[in-house]
């Protein structure tokens, strides 16, 4: 049965080095109905490996998308001051300790789903984790849920995902999530690219996601929002009331007349001569 999922605004690498551009991210991310705010902590040199950065510029001005591990304590402190949870991707194995006291849950990214290493930090902690699939294969995903499994019992969330900058709707490939969720009997999600009202309202009522992530830019200033991936706050808000109000829509199943029809219901034809309204209406009308 499908359930109200989590939403998750990742702010990524769009908060400028900037700790009131990022708190910002945060008070936008629990207006427009966000449950839990996910940022992202690397250090270049250890995100590159060093020929790359030797020969590429393009690489190396990526220095300026960092998050000052200064800033963590307060983004959480604030975060969890307007109720929503903190998460951080760690993309070091140091970073794992050094986000342990002030994240909720884990997050992995795709591009370290083979990276054992980084799982099993994250695992020891006995924090929950959630872990992008984008790129890879069943049974690369079934040995990350393995190493994570074997060194935690921890709650573990995949994310089905394409990694992909916007995707492409035709490979959004939706019912991956009903795959991964048969086989490993976990709580599936969705971290979006596509930008798609469709995408996520299809995830949620169709293949019952439990976590939607999106990519949140506040202004189309962020350093990833022109790679055509990133949820504007409008765009975010406006699909997230709609998909709690189709909840709402939903009722309880119960066949009872709805408080709204009860006048109405001796304005049917009388069972005696069809006619409307029922004829005790009609002798005091």
């Amino acid at each position: 049965m499908n359930n109200l999922p989590i939403f998750v605004a990742e702010v990524s690498s769009n908060h400028s080095c900037n700790l009131e551009r990022a708190k910002e991210f945060i008070k936008v991310s629990s207006q427009i109905g966000c449950q839990a705010v996910k940022f992202q902590l690397f250090k270049i040199d250890k995100l590159f490996a060093p020929e790359i950065l030797a020969k590429s510029k393009t690489h190396r001005d990526r220095k300026e998308w960092e998050l000052p591990i200064e800033f963590i304590p307060e983004l959480s402190t604030y975060s969890h001051s307007l109720g929503l949870q903190f998460s951080c991707t760690p993309f070091y194995l140091e970073a794992v300790k050094e986000l342990e006291q002030y994240v909720d849950f884990y997050k992995i990214a795709s591009y370290e789903l083979l990276w054992d290493d980084l799982i099993i930090e994250c695992a020891k902690t006995k924090k929950d984790l959630v872990l992008s699939t984008g790129m890879a294969t069943l049974d690369e995903i079934e040995h990350a849920v393995e190493v994570f499994k074997t060194h935690s019992n921890s709650k573990l969330t995949l994310l089905h995902a394409i990694s992909g900058y916007p995707t492409p709707l035709k490979e959004a490939n939706l019912k991956a999530i009903e795959t991964l969720r048969n086989k490993f009997k976990i709580d599936v999600g969705l971290s979006d690219h596509s930008v798609s009202k469709d995408v996520i309202t299809r995830a949620i009522y169709k293949w019952d996601a439990s976590m939607i992530e999106f990519h949140l830019d506040l202004d189309e200033h962020g350093a990833e929002y022109k790679s055509g991936h990133c949820w504007l706050p409008n765009q975010m808000e406006e699909t997230i009331k709609s998909i709690k109000n189709g909840f709402l829509a939903d009722g309880t199943g119960e066949k009872i007349p709805a408080p709204s029809e009860i006048d109405d219901r001796l304005w049917r034809a009388d069972p005696s001569d069809g006619l409307r309204p029922f004829k005790e209406i009609r002798e005091k009308f």
